[in-house]
């Protein structure tokens, strides 16, 4: 059996293949939420080392080397970036609008 070679077929150039959604940062897609389309990215847990960030799905922390998503408004800016526990971004559409708390839960 002859080794699988992983070039493009055809006469197309690597400039004339349609464009997916990947970046330097990794795969990006657009999805509608709350009645507006959204940049979602997957982060690695590898590229996620070193630092936290609050999940607006559930409002717990999501712990550094964690995969997560970040989405954020297709016309937003770096300030609008909301990092999301993978499960809670698939929920979202469930979840009622207000997250509720509990006595003890922290407030930051």
């Amino acid at each position: 059996m002859s080794p699988r070679h992983n070039r493009p077929r055809g006469g197309e150039t690597p400039d004339e293949r349609p464009r997916t959604g990947l970046d330097r940062y990794g795969l990006e897609r657009t999805e509608e939420y709350r009645g507006e389309e959204w940049k979602v990215r997957h982060v690695a847990g590898a590229s996620a080392a070193g630092k936290r960030y609050r999940c607006p799905g559930c409002d717990q922390e999501i712990p550094s080397g964690t995969p997560h998503v970040v989405a954020w408004p297709e016309y937003g800016g770096v300030e609008d970036r909301r990092h999301w526990h993978k499960a809670c971004w698939n929920a979202k559409d469930r979840r009622t609008s207000k997250v509720q708390r509990s006595r003890n839960a922290p407030r930051y």
